[in-house]
């Protein structure tokens, strides 16, 4: 349970700094590379949500001098059990908001391809709604399809229409349904987060932005049809999670403001997806890293050789809480757990090896191993994150053998 939180509250922390560099990042990929390059740096922040949970390189593991925890036989005494009910509380308020950010989302898609009516395939491959909730759009997830409303052809002329139905396919070549659908997963997720509805304003504007620059930009001389087009239709129904429209009402303004800029990107292509692959590995390293700390110290830079190097020792390792239903029924055993200690002697990360018998004494004795500290393990004079395989014996005070 407290390890689900701690992960929501590791990954809320690098959502926001994803999150603040990319406002930070965005003015510079727009002015070199344009909306497309904007649009692309946001594969940051799933990439800052995974890159934590990758696996760091194996830290050398030392075996220390076992932990006992006793009980006594012939009375049971009172087992301190922790009543703090704040992790079950918080873990229950998230789930509560995750449901409910997914009902109310799933609720307004239902609604909005209800309101849609029946569809009729049309000869260039897009299908006729009967019913207008937001039309144009780009509607599925596994098999998207491009609805238009009743009155397309009385609004809107041929050489729009064709424009218009440009940028529907370029959503679905470049797999923007899948990416509103992350979207949508995130907002769930981290329902909580301040900074998320902004991210996902910004994020789905960029998209618009992008999809735009991509239809028109390789035919300059239609800019102003394609911003007529979209004076044309302007949004007044809600929008829906899971489709990519062509009215955006709230960045009517925004869109034909870039329409009438049109400026040359100042780096080529390639420059400006390397600049963005660069962002992203670059941030994800950061954040990869940032599960502990160095797993090794930097031989030799800036400093001296020392040669009192050690491994981790124990500070504080009090005993783990011995289970009230072992004590009942008089039961023994031996827990052998994997500690992962920082630089700083924290316990941050603890593993079950081996255990006898198997689920019995691991919850306590995992609960019991993340209070322990230590004292760091030392490499050419630097404190460095460091394993320890620690056993932990639970045995009845009247059949302690003998050493």
């Amino acid at each position: 349970m407290t390890e689900l939180l701690d992960g929501l509250l590791q990954a809320s922390v690098w959502l926001s700094v994803a999150t603040l560099v990319l406002a930070a990042a965005r003015p510079l990929l727009l002015r070199l590379g344009g909306a497309a390059l904007a649009y692309r740096s946001w594969w940051l922040l799933p990439l800052m949500l995974i890159a934590p949970y990758l696996p760091l390189p194996p830290l050398p593991i030392t075996e220390t001098a076992p932990v006992m925890a006793m009980a006594s036989a012939l009375r049971a005494p009172a087992v301190p059990t922790d009543t703090s009910q704040w992790p079950l509380l918080l873990l229950t308020v998230w789930l509560l908001g995750a449901v409910g950010t997914a009902c109310l989302g799933w609720r307004a898609q239902r609604r909005f391809e209800h309101a849609l009516g029946a569809l009729q395939p049309r000869g260039d491959g897009s299908w006729q709604a009967s019913g207008d909730p937001g039309l144009p759009a780009l509607v599925g997830l596994w098999r998207p399809r491009i609805v238009v409303g009743p009155d397309f052809e009385q609004r809107f002329s041929p050489a729009e229409q064709d424009l218009i139905l440009r940028h529907e396919h370029s959503h679905r070549r470049h797999g923007d349904p899948w990416a509103n659908a992350v979207l949508a997963l995130l907002r769930c997720v981290f329902w909580f987060h301040p900074l998320l509805p902004w991210a996902a304003r910004r994020f789905l504007r960029d998209q618009e932005l992008a999809c735009d620059a991509r239809t028109v930009d390789p035919h300059p001389a239609l800019r102003r049809l394609y911003a007529t087009a979209l004076l044309k239709a302007q949004l007044v129904h809600p929008v829906a999670p899971m489709a990519c429209h062509w009215r955006s009402q709230p960045m009517l303004k925004e869109r034909i403001a870039m329409l009438k800029e049109h400026k040359r990107r100042t780096v080529p292509w390639l420059t400006g997806q390397m600049m963005v692959i660069g962002l992203c590995v670059g941030m994800g390293t950061v954040a990869w890293a940032g599960q502990g700390s160095a797993v090794a110290a930097a031989s030799g830079i800036g400093g001296r050789a020392v040669v009192a190097d050690r491994t981790a020792i124990a500070h504080r390792m009090p005993p783990p809480s011995y289970p009230k239903i072992a004590v009942e029924q008089r039961i023994v055993g031996k827990v052998v757990v994997r500690v992962d200690v920082d630089a700083d002697g924290k316990a941050t990360d603890v593993r079950v090896l081996d255990a006898s018998p198997a689920g019995v004494f691991d919850d306590a004795t995992v609960a019991a191993a993340k209070q322990w500290t230590f004292e760091p393990a030392i490499r050419n004079g630097k404190a460095v994150a460091s394993a320890l395989k620690i056993p932990v014996t639970f045995a009845m005070d009247d059949e302690e053998s003998a050493p």
